[in-house]
């Protein structure tokens, strides 16, 4: 049955993203261009993120309508994100107009209990956040990480390469702990995430988009709101750490050089590694840019293989000494990180 389910959503997920390829101009859907924020050099339609989104809630339907219907309120937020996803496909939507649909969409979970309550075990001390510091925190949290999904769909196929692997880690906690509810959404996003890859791996033939990323994000967020339940929150730091890295990388270099943290450029992880693998001979194929993903998704499993990792050591630390090292440790990752692709960035003069 399972093996069954699986292929269902993931021939259902192939044939709705071709769909959209088919219709892309009739639906009114962007099409990425050259320009100053891609390094794409053709026409290539965004909306992917439609067809994994039907292909989930296909899938539910057909399969999980159980749990679709006992958990309504975790698929409507995700349907609003979804929605704002889309419009923006279509015509650009203000980045604030996203945050608030993005909070707006929190603030419903919350109110059906679904929201960060504590910040785990330190020194013996369980850190359990009150109402007014918790709801503020899981905004800023789900927010934060869904517009690093957002910003990290930069280069083809990347994107949908460090979901897949979060989202599998996800599996493996829910089957850890017999959540069915973190096992289902996981599993079944994978599936659907599956089929995008295929079609917009390198040259792509279609583009996530913000239904996509935004879609994708919100739903790795509310896994990891659902996996703190079994797990210490500075797992998640690991668990997603590529996206979470090099939104704060960015974020820091834009605001030293006085602009906004917000304005897009080509100041990524995903293009300076695009930009230092190029050379004379891969500079008009697209060796550099696969070459970048499988890099990238290379230090996204071992991150997410230390997270996991993490999860048994820490449920075994009887003091809570753990989760400060494991804190120290990504805080001198980022710090790493830092000054290693800021010093590539001025040696290959970008």
């Amino acid at each position: 049955m399972l093996i069954l389910k699986l292929l269902v959503t993931l021939i259902l997920s192939y044939t709705f993203i071709k769909i959209v390829m088919r219709y892309a101009k009739n639906m009114k859907l962007h099409y990425s261009h050259i320009s100053h924020h891609t390094n794409q050099e053709r026409l290539v339609p965004v909306g992917g993120g439609i067809g994994i989104f039907f292909a989930i809630i296909s899938s539910f339907l057909l399969f999980e309508i159980d749990i679709l219907i006992n958990y309504w309120y975790i698929f409507f937020s995700i349907l609003l994100i979804f929605i704002i996803g889309v419009i923006d496909d279509i015509k650009d939507v203000h980045p604030y107009i996203k945050f608030v649909v993005i909070i707006f969409a929190v603030i419903f979970l919350i109110f059906h209990d679904v929201y960060i309550t504590s910040l785990g075990d330190w020194f013996g001390v369980d850190i359990d956040m009150p109402i007014y510091i918790a709801i503020p925190f899981t905004m800023f949290a789900v927010a934060g990480f869904t517009n690093a999904m957002n910003l990290i769909d930069g280069i083809d196929g990347l994107a949908g390469v460090i979901s897949i692997i979060i989202l599998t880690l996800f599996v493996l906690i829910g089957l850890k702990y017999n959540d069915t509810l973190i096992v289902a959404i996981s599993s079944i996003s994978i599936v659907s995430s599956i089929s995008f890859l295929i079609l917009n791996w390198n040259p792509a033939k279609i583009f996530m988009g913000d239904s996509g990323s935004l879609s994708l994000g919100f739903i790795i967020s509310l896994l990891a709101i659902l996996s703190i339940e079994y797990i210490h929150p500075i797992t998640i730091l690991y668990l997603a750490a590529l996206p979470i890295l090099d939104t704060l990388i960015v974020m820091v270099r834009r605001i030293r050089r006085g602009k906004s943290p917000f304005d897009p450029d080509k100041t990524h992880i995903h293009h300076i590694l695009v930009k230092f693998f190029t050379t004379e001979k891969n500079k008009k194929n697209n060796e550099k840019v696969i070459t970048t993903v499988f890099f990238l998704a290379i230090l996204q499993i071992v991150f997410s293989g230390i997270g996991y990792m993490l999860i048994d050591i820490i449920s075994n630390d009887t003091n809570g000494f753990v989760p400060f090292v494991a804190f120290f440790g990504f805080c001198l990752m980022f710090i790493i990180f830092y000054m290693i692709f800021t010093g590539i960035k001025k040696d290959k003069n970008y």
